[in-house]
């Protein structure tokens, strides 16, 4: 599995890590042929290699002919959403991209009172800035990304000024974007973490940290475009590759909850809705709840590329608090399916092999319960029957 890891040391903004991209590899010509499938009008990336502190990398910039953009600011949400679903870019990317755009629209919406409809971007809905995230979510898409950890992201002071205004650093909108993930405040007097970059970190993340073992594959550095007093404007991006686990494996994140106040009914509806959202397993367990009251342990198993789809299922469909995670190796036989032939008529059956033998056979259920149905005969006689006719 591929990791990336950022760390923040002068801020986080869209075209800093876009620029990080192209840093690791992503070619800017590239990002400039697939991004003009976009009907926003003409603009032009531009990608230098910069030096600072010691440091090589890249600065990214988006040039845009304003005299062809006169209604480029302001833009809705809805209005975005038609731009991205139109382009013809990969689906994954649509997804990703609209996920970082509702939730900014859902930041500005509770910072000023209103429906994530009625958000009226500014800044965040002109070209330059629908370039660095849609960008950025398609050099994710081309490393085969599947998890996103990053550290402590600084903040700086002062004032800023906007379309909507001025407003104290870091904005309202960046403000309720960090809510929950690690900040630390440092004594530069400017905007270091815009919205934009706050939107991409915030709704990429799944690790607070890249699992131990990874294999560190390579780096990159984006600029920014302000020189800032005290610290380099930069942020690194590191890509790394997960440790196999034993035979066949990978990692993955488990979602575990308490609940005691919930039916079995709308659990047992929580766990398909899980299942198919893509968990890799959903389970419960009885256990002794606080003032002896009965409760079962509900355990989610999932990809951490799901680990924000799966927990918004169990907040809705469940009447948990709190929802604890860890991270974890799994070991996994590698697993074929064969069809065999039973007197009952085939059954389709998994097998796992491990070091080069096949050692566990598992007739399909629902081959056995419609087989047993058809022929009068009980599902064990028939799972049964599957097992004798096993591949040797």
């Amino acid at each position: 599995m591929n990791v990336l890891h950022f760390d923040s040391l002068g801020g986080a903004a869209g075209d800093m890590l876009l620029g990080a991209f192209v840093d690791l590899g992503i070619e800017a010509a590239a990002l400039q042929e697939e991004l003009s499938k976009l009907p926003i009008g003409p603009f032009t990336i531009e990608a230098v290699r910069t030096h600072e502190n010691h440091v090589a990398g890249t600065r990214l910039s988006v040039h845009i002919p304003e005299h062809d953009h006169p209604d480029h600011h302001g833009r809705r949400l809805g209005e975005i959403r038609k731009i991205i679903e139109k382009a013809a870019l990969p689906d994954p990317v649509k997804t990703m991209s609209l996920a970082v755009f509702t939730r900014l629209a859902e930041a500005e919406a509770r910072v000023h009172g209103t429906g994530i409809e009625e958000v009226h971007f500014h800044e965040v809905g002109a070209v330059d800035a629908m370039v660095d995230i849609v960008g950025s979510c398609l050099a994710r898409h081309w490393l085969k990304i599947e998890a996103v950890s990053f550290s402590p992201l600084p903040l700086g002071h002062g004032m800023i000024r906007c379309a909507h205004g001025t407003f104290p650093s870091p904005s309202p909108a960046t403000v309720e974007l960090l809510k929950g993930f690690p900040v630390a405040y440092v004594d530069e007097p400017h905007e270091l973490v815009t919205p934009t970059g706050a939107a991409l970190l915030t709704a990429w993340r799944t690790l607070e940290q890249p699992p131990p073992g990874s294999r560190l594959l390579r780096t990159g550095y984006g600029f920014g475009q302000r020189k800032l007093e005290g610290r380099p404007n930069l942020v690194r991006a590191t890509l790394l590759e997960t440790p196999a686990a034993g035979n066949a494996g990978d990692t993955c994140i488990v979602l575990e909850c308490n609940v005691d106040d919930t039916t079995p009914e709308l659990l047992g509806a929580l766990s398909g809705r899980l299942l198919e959202a893509g968990a890799l397993d959903v389970f419960t367990v009885p256990a002794q709840m606080k003032k002896q009251r009965p409760g079962v342990l509900l355990t989610v198993l999932c990809q951490p590329i799901d680990r924000e789809s799966l927990l918004d299922l169990v907040f809705r469909g469940c009447t948990t608090f709190g929802v604890r995670e860890h991270l974890t190796a799994r070991t996994m036989l590698e697993r074929r399916f064969a069809e065999v032939q039973t007197e009952y008529g085939p059954v389709k059956i998994k097998i796992g092999r491990w070091r080069g033998e096949d050692i566990t056979f598992a007739p399909e259920m629902e081959d056995c319960l419609r087989l047993a149905r058809e022929r009068n005969v009980s599902a064990r006689t028939v799972y049964e029957a599957a097992i004798r006719s096993r591949p040797l």
